[in-house]
């Protein structure tokens, strides 16, 4: 039997991971799968609609060193009661905005506190 990719976990790194569970959930509407530790955790999984993200623990020295931040993108369904969810909540920055790309997508994107970039869209 030939092996196959069945799902991807990307890895965050925040600065807190408590404080991380905390925006998620709170603001994203994800669900803690698991956490290494329940006060002061280090590691940490969410879910939502079937995805899995792992949050981990990095000094905040590493924010001062300019260091990329990864990009994560969401296909979803039904973008525009997830954009006025997310709008209610208020996680968006000043210039988050719901629009078609010239590549053939609506999305809106947006930093969570730690500067990893989310970004969710669907195809035209």
């Amino acid at each position: 039997m030939k092996g196959y990719i069945k799902e991807i976990h990307p890895v965050l790194p925040v600065k807190n991971v408590f404080e991380s569970l905390l925006y998620y959930t709170d603001k994203l509407g994800f669900n803690v799968a698991f956490a290494d530790e329940e006060k002061s955790p280090t590691y940490a999984g969410i879910t939502k609609d079937g995805i899995e993200i792992h949050l981990q623990w990095h000094d905040a020295s590493e924010w001062e060193a300019g260091i990329d931040r990864p990009m994560l993108r969401f296909v979803v369904q039904n973008i525009e009661a997830l954009y006025e969810e997310y709008k209610l909540k208020g996680v968006f920055h000043n210039h988050t905005s719901l629009s078609e790309k010239p590549w053939g997508t609506k999305e809106f994107a947006f930093y969570d506190p730690d500067m990893n970039g989310l970004t969710f869209y669907c195809d035209l």
